[in-house]
């Protein structure tokens, strides 16, 4: 394990959920009182409302269930035959018999329920203790006219039951409180506790998520009630590190006497023990007063009418549950910090005597401690000046450290949105309820990844990051549906065309309309608006390339332009879960249209701008698992392919660069000058800044020339190689004049970026987060002068590939009974019912008429898919590509109906196996058969006599729609990668 992934670990071993806390809670109370008593507790008479309202108004979500009976025998009978009561609360004297008897018999009966006693007068309470054995009870608690009493008994009973796991295993601060006599612990405790549960509230509007918040409620800092010395110091013994500070009387029983002196001895103890403590005594002596100063303690008057006024002054100011007070070494406040941002704003201005003045005494952590910052306080804990060269030092340290946990806490939490406290820092921010789907479920995890695995810290020189991204949850798009019968429109029978406008004129849902305007009030950068669906980049369905992606410009200077582009694009991504693409994408699944839900991810697009344009120096897509290895490589050693400029050149299926990151020199397809020619990229996708209609925006990316790329601050220079025709040879860079190409040869051989160290890094720790192997998207810039170095991770989803595969024997299968034949397959298992045959026929097929042959496959697929029938697809090129001079450019739901797909190489062009992201994800979702030939290279066997010579029942241009008489049979061997077509019987020859 490297050094910081051990580190990430350690920092998250002791708390690594909100579930691990409060797991013991008092669910149900049984009260044992007269309705008299009750009613007095409760100006309307109804104790159990009264009860509510208390935990209502302080947010504690959980309320406990209240029964109530009138005497003790009812109690017993009560509690002997119904075990699931947690706490008892009953009057002095409960009828036939009085609180102390009552627990006495609980317990000689075994039952361990926890007993309080509650007075109605001082007097009636002295008397209780002078003539009754009360050891059997809980505690003893005086009622004063407060209903918090019982919020007290029960955080109380909660806190000292779960202290040893919250506070002793799991780092959760706790405050000592110390006082023997129950009229003050019935004042302090539910004042303290009131005071906590205001502080956390404070804190929650802070918060980012839900996790976070439930974490702040049951992370407040425990309350632990000892009456003696002996219980308050073991206390503090079992938690020494954890304890915030201590509250004590300065006179109770030590050594079974009252001793005047055991406050003072307590806190003096505790102070030589841990010098940055707060101590507060409280005496009903005024001279008392002076032995506090002494000691460094606060002190409070118990005659005092402000007692608890000045109680929670102290919590606030001293324990670190209000604003941080930066004070000078004469204790005069400076300045104060509300938050960790405005905290890092502080650090970097107050003076350095002030620095140096709490951080020696342990402030920092003390007040992070309070406001459940965990990790951060341990990175606080006490430093010496020294260390760190001076108190310059000591403050970039300190400022390095919460601008670093800051960073880690907001790549690993979800947000959710409020424009009051946005932070465009923050990577991850959602506007919404419902589901995140499944694209920003894999930014979110990448997110994690890049956090918990430490990968930052491998490479100093390389920023790596998940760009800002604002995600419209799911419930989003169902709040647009509802707008008139739109969800109905949708299902009608409606062109593409119609439901885009349809959506168009459509209102937005008001609250996230107001969400989306806050955040471009925010935010100026180009943004990619990108489809995030509920069932989208699943494992199963990765459904890619089914829905809308659109590149934005930002940068109108009148907000509401900007907001009228953003809510277009918006809407068009929602229109495509509805377009005919999307519909027979979901056909071919166990899915139905209306169990699809959209999410749509604004993520910050990864590049610079130059001039005009905007785009990555690179972009790519790289898998953990290759199917198609090169001779020396195992699948599992991963592939890449990476383009200069925008990913839309690979996902797309245009020409760019493959290579695997654990043999990044070794480039596939770029064997000899030949290949390298025909598989190298020559132009690039950018963002035209300049468009500013909406439409022009929404379709501002387009195909630009290497040229562009080579003027000034071009990445060219960095990326590029020369083709030298008269010496016929490609040589490294763009000093030479000649023809441009990208080869990456300053990236991949000599080390100008670690991009190979990365991906490898990258692919393995997420393959080993999601236990399989994954597929990421990426981008980044090449660093400068000026600029550091840039990877963003931009996807991540599980990779579809079956795990175990059917052994399929191909041996002694003769060239004459294949219609093809090929090691380089994708698929697994035998398909026997084929009939049907869809073919572009080699001979009579021309590169200049791609787009139309796409268009006649179509409507063939349409055909047979509606007669269900599966067919084999047969053609030349690559099967998908964008560029139609490589193949024929159909989208996936065009060819969604062929079970086994057959890409022939031209006879002047090699075909290498197609890896375009969104195709391939596809085709092994849908467990297609795949196979790649190039028969005039030597690579596999493709029969063009037999299927020329076979009858056409539909013939358009160069693409037959063929009907056999008996079925194919495709045999694929999932663990060789090789695969047969063999004839119908009796066809061979």
């Amino acid at each position: 394990m490297s050094a910081p992934e051990s580190q990430s670990l350690q920092r998250t071993a002791r708390l690594r959920s909100f579930h691990e806390l409060m797991q013991e809670r008092v669910q149900r109370i049984l009260l044992v009182s007269s309705a008299y008593d009750s009613f007095i507790m409760s100006e309307e008479g109804h104790l159990h409302e009264t009860l509510l309202s208390q935990f209502v108004e302080l947010n504690l979500g959980q309320t406990p269930d209240l029964v109530q009976v009138t005497s003790a025998s009812e109690a017993l009978d009560l509690l002997a035959a119904d075990d699931r009561f947690d706490l008892v609360v009953s009057s002095l004297y409960a009828g036939d018999a009085n609180a102390a008897e009552m627990a006495r018999r609980l317990h000689q009966k075994e039952c361990r329920v926890p007993v309080m006693a509650l007075a109605y007068t001082g007097n009636e309470l002295r008397e209780f203790v002078e003539s009754n054995d009360t050891s059997d009870l809980e505690r003893v608690f005086l009622w004063q006219g407060d209903v918090r009493i019982f919020l007290a008994m029960v955080m109380y009973l909660e806190d000292r039951l779960n202290a040893e796991n919250d506070t002793g295993a799991r780092g959760v601060p706790a405050i000592i409180v110390v006082e023997d006599n129950p009229r003050y612990y019935s004042a302090f405790l539910p004042a303290i506790y009131t005071e906590l549960y205001r502080h956390t509230h404070r804190l929650l509007s802070e918060d980012l998520n839900i996790s976070q918040k439930m974490m702040r409620m049951r992370a407040r800092p425990k309350v632990l009630l000892a009456t003696t010395f002996e219980e308050a110091w073991e206390t503090f013994e079992r938690y020494p590190d954890q304890v915030l500070g201590v509250i004590s009387d300065v006179e109770y029983p030590r050594g079974g006497e009252s001793d005047p002196r055991a406050g003072i001895e307590l806190c003096s103890r505790a102070a030589a023990a841990r010098p940055d403590i707060r101590l507060v005594l409280q005496s009903s002596d005024p001279a008392n007063r002076a032995l506090a100063d002494e000691i460094g303690a606060s002190f409070l008057l118990k005659g005092s009418p402000l007692l608890l006024h000045q109680l929670r002054e102290i919590l606030v100011d001293r324990f670190g549950f209000g604003d941080f007070a930066f004070r000078d070494a004469g204790r005069s406040v400076i300045d104060r910090a509300t938050g960790l941002r405005s905290l890092c704003e502080k650090l970097a201005t107050v003076p350095d005597e002030s620095i140096a003045y709490h951080a020696q005494r342990n402030h920092f952590s003390n007040w992070l401690k309070a406001r459940t910052e965990f990790a951060l306080a341990e990175r606080f804990r006490p430093r010496t000046i020294e260390e760190f060269g001076g108190v310059s030092g000591l403050r970039a340290h300190l400022l390095s450290e919460v601008q670093e946990y800051r960073r880690e806490r907001n790549r690993t939490l979800i947000v959710d949105f409020d424009a009051n406290r946005f932070d465009p820092e923050i990577s991850f921010t959602r506007i919404g309820e419902g589901s995140l789907g499944g694209k920003a479920r894999g930014v979110a995890f990448a997110n994690r990844v890049l956090y918990t695995t430490g990968i930052q810290a491998e490479f100093p020189d390389v920023e790596i990051h998940t760009p800002p991204s604002v995600v419209l949850a799911t419930e989003v798009f169902e709040q647009f549906l509802e707008y008139e019968g739109l969800r109905d429109y949708t299902l009608s029978e409606r062109s593409d065309e119609e439901i885009v406008a349809h959506f168009l004129e459509a209102p937005f849902p008001r609250e996230a309309a107001r969400g989306l305007r806050a955040f471009l009030q925010r935010v100026r950068y180009p943004l990619a608006i990108r489809s995030s669906s509920l069932l989208e980049d699943s494992l199963s369905q990765p459904f890619a390339g089914v829905y809308r992606t659109f590149m934005l410009p930002n940068n109108d200077r009148e907000l509401d332009a900007r907001w009228n582009q953003l809510a277009h694009a918006v809407k068009r991504v929602y229109a495509s879960a509805f377009t005919q693409q999307a519909k027979t994408y979901l056909s071919m699944t166990s899915f139905r249209l209306e169990e699809e839900r959209m999410g749509v991810m604004l993520q910050a697009l990864a590049g610079r701008q130059r001039g005009d344009l905007f785009y990555p120096d690179f972009a790519g897509v790289a898998r953990s698992y290759n199917f198609y290895p090169e001779p020396g490589q195992s699948s599992e050693d991963g592939v890449a392919a990476v383009a200069l400029g925008l990913g839309h050149t690979v996902v797309g299926g245009d020409p760019c660069l493959r290579f695997c990151p654990r043999d990044p020199q070794h480039i596939i397809g770029h064997s000899s000058v030949e290949d390298a020619l025909q598989n190298s990229q020559r132009e690039f996708f950018a963002l035209d800044l300049t468009r500013e209609t909406r439409e022009q925006a929404l379709a501002g990316t387009q195909r630009y020339p290497l040229s562009l790329a080579e003027q000034e601050d071009g990445p060219l220079a960095w990326l590029g190689a020369t083709y030298i025709p008269e010496d016929h040879r490609i040589v490294d860079g763009i000093a030479r004049p000649g023809v441009r190409l990208v080869n990456f040869a300053q990236v991949l051989k000599h080390g100008a970026f670690p991009l190979a160290a990365i991906l490898d890094t990258l692919l393995g720790r997420c393959a080993e987060g999601t236990g399989g192997p994954v597929e990421i998207e990426f981008a980044g810039n090449l660093g400068t002068a000026n600029r550091k170095a840039e990877f963003a991770f931009l996807q991540m989803r599980p990779l579809a590939l079956t795990r175990e595969f059917a052994h399929v024997d191909l041996d002694g299968i003769t060239a004459e009974q294949t219609v093809c034949r090929s090691a380089r397959v994708l698929g697994n298992g035998r398909i026997e019912d084929i009939r049907d045959l869809v073919v572009v026929d080699a001979m009579s097929f021309e590169r200049q008429k791609s787009p139309e042959v796409a268009v006649h496959v179509a409507r063939f697929d349409a055909q047979l898919r509606n007669l269900k029938r599966p067919y084999a697809l047969i053609g030349v090129g690559r099967w998908g590509s964008a560029d139609p001079s490589l193949g024929i450019p159909v989208s996936w739901n065009q060819i969604a109906g062929a079970r086994v797909i057959v890409e022939s190489g031209f006879r002047d062009l090699k075909v290498a196996p197609s890896q375009g992201a969104h195709f391939f994800q596809n085709l092994t979702s849908g467990n297609v058969g795949y196979f790649t030939v190039n028969p005039d290279s030597g690579e596999g066997e493709l029969d063009w006599d037999w299927l020329t010579g076979l009858p056409a029942e539909e013939v358009r241009d160069s693409v037959k729609r063929i009907r056999l008489a008996a079925p194919i049979l495709v045999l694929m061997s999932g663990e060789a990668g090789e695969g047969a077509i063999l004839k119908p019987d009796g066809a061979a020859g």
